[in-house]
């Protein structure tokens, strides 16, 4: 069976289906991915992590890669505890970030056996 992948572009979502952005830890969804969250998906202006409507904000622009790894292992675990939902990860870090897809995607390796979590093409 092949792996699902996250669509290049996400317009709507089912009730149950997450959009996963990269944020900024104050929450300004003013660009990228998240200023699609912000418009359609429910995220909230000053809330740069975690849960909001139908999204998930996992912040990219505080630092290295490294900086990122322990929001990343928060959400797997998140995703982990609400099996009920569909989480579709965008490419985060990858875009006003500056972060190259080699840099991210690794950090989203234990999300490959997460049934619900739906990975970019090549993570």
């Amino acid at each position: 069976m092949k792996k699902r992948t996250t669509p290049e572009f996400i317009t709507s979502l089912e009730p149950n289906e997450i959009f996963v952005f990269g944020s900024n830890l104050r929450g300004m969804h003013g660009g990228g991915a998240a200023y699609v969250a912000l418009r359609k998906f429910g995220a909230v202006m000053g809330q740069g992590v975690g849960l909001q409507g139908q999204s998930y904000a996992i912040p990219t622009m505080q630092g290295g890669v490294e900086t990122i790894r322990p929001y990343v292992d928060e959400f797997i675990q998140f995703a982990r505890e609400h099996s009920d939902l569909l989480f579709y990860v965008t490419r985060i870090g990858c875009g006003i970030a500056g972060f190259r897809d080699e840099e991210i995607a690794p950090l989203f390796e234990e999300a490959h056996g997460v049934e619900n979590i739906v990975l970019p093409e090549g993570w």
